[in-house]
């Protein structure tokens, strides 16, 4: 059953819901938390309550669905309720709200929230870097967001890393389930031997093949690659090094895997890609943090390749061009010493010091100085050399050093 209500009020759906309950009988309510979904008013809005629909079976919850209109009409709130076999095990509230109140969806769900329940909120599309300081964010004990939904996957993962806050999750990360307990039986056969290092294939915008990198770099503690393809999506293919042997799972279709490690017979996996529903009931399974997925976002400043060869070849360019500088002003160094040691050498000649006005008095002195005087400059010529070429030398270190 659907019962649309436009133009009403959060006070005015209260009701209709009550009456609709009375009339049906069921005057206990037995939900166990308050599903809130924020949206865009479009196309893809019902995937996301058809998934929430399949999720209240098994979780039955009243569902707030927040959707978002056209920011310059007027300002109203459209509401729609559906019971019954539209809305699952579960009542739908759908509230579609135009103009100012579209940025207002806290003010509008809070009169609708079951008592005493939890409240776990959903973005299926875009959702913002900090899940926890969003207005409807703060309401929530768990709050779910989907990197691959965005439009920059790769950004949007590493931002809400940055912004983690406990009670965080992405569905990306749920996806990778099935992933991590393959990897994680084959480990468990023999030969035990510890891991050495990992690789991680996927496609270049794939959130989910960043997160499973994160979860070895995290757990096993081992040098974990991450490589990029355009051959498949999502995640292609893990290796797990091992020294008698790589243990391997590749995933060329998106559906079907392919598991060999040393001493076992190949072996094919159930490896197919999740939709919203699957990973949504799993994540309604809990309401804690999850302390696995915030040690993977952490992992992620482990990874080597793709991203970080960038990084790595700019601190290369800056630390040669920092040694060629260093070895520059070695050099100038280097030669101003000389000037300076021809001067103090013409100086010793003029007489301007009480050495060379003695050397004048007496030519055998003067003779005797000027010798003296050339040798010195040549042993000082060949100490600026040898410092010359010990900063030299230095700085090569120095900017090795930075490297």
């Amino acid at each position: 059953m659907i019962i649309d209500l436009p133009s009403t009020t959060t006070s005015q759906l209260n009701k209709k819901m009550v009456e609709l309950r009375e009339r049906g009988g069921a005057v206990a309510l037995g939900r166990v938390l308050t599903l809130v979904i924020v949206a865009e008013d479009d196309e893809q809005l019902e995937d996301a309550i058809d998934a929430a629909n399949e999720a209240s079976r098994e979780h039955p919850s009243r569902v707030i669905v927040v959707a978002k209109g056209v920011r310059t009409a007027a300002p109203r709130i459209d509401g729609q309720i559906r019971v019954g076999g539209d809305a699952g095990a579960s009542e739908v509230v759908v509230l579609r709200l135009y103009g100012p109140l579209a940025n207002q969806g806290q003010s509008a769900v809070v009169p609708l929230l079951l008592p005493d329940a939890p409240i776990v909120t959903w973005w299926p599309s875009d959702g913002p870097k900090s899940p926890m300081k969003d207005p409807l964010g703060k309401l929530a004990q768990r709050r779910i967001t989907d990197s691959a939904a965005e439009k920059n996957p790769i950004r949007s993962l590493l931002a809400r890393s940055k912004a983690y806050t406990e009670g965080d999750t992405d569905m990306a990360w749920t996806r990778l389930t099935h992933w991590r307990a393959q990897l994680a039986g084959a480990l468990d056969l023999p030969p035990y031997e510890q891991v050495t290092g990992a690789t991680v294939t996927g496609e270049s915008d794939s959130p989910s093949t960043e997160l499973l990198a994160g979860w070895l770099a995290a757990y096993l503690d081992v040098p974990v690659t991450r490589n990029r393809t355009s051959q498949a999506q999502g995640i292609l293919s893990v290796t797990l090094d091992r020294p008698s042997g790589p243990v391997s799972i590749e995933r060329p279709d998106g559906r079907t895997g392919t598991l060999t490690q040393p001493g076992q017979p190949t072996r094919k996996v159930a490896l197919h890609r999740r939709d919203n529903r699957d990973c949504l009931v799993e994540e309604l399974r809990r309401l804690d943090s999850d302390a696995v997925y915030e040690a993977s976002l952490h992992g992620l400043a482990k990874l080597s390749g793709g991203r970080n060869r960038g990084s790595s070849s700019s601190t290369t360019r800056k630390s040669s061009g920092a040694r060629s500088t260093s070895e520059k002003k070695a050099t100038s160094g280097s030669t101003s010493e000389s000037k300076a040691t021809s001067g103090s050498g013409s100086t010793t000649k003029s007489g301007s010091k009480g050495t060379s006005t003695s050397a004048k008095s007496t030519p055998s002195k003067s003779t005797s100085s000027k010798s003296t005087s050339s040798k010195s400059t040549k042993s000082t010529g060949k100490a600026s050399t040898s410092k010359t070429s010990s900063t030299r030398r230095g700085s090569t270190k120095t900017g090795k050093g930075r490297t």
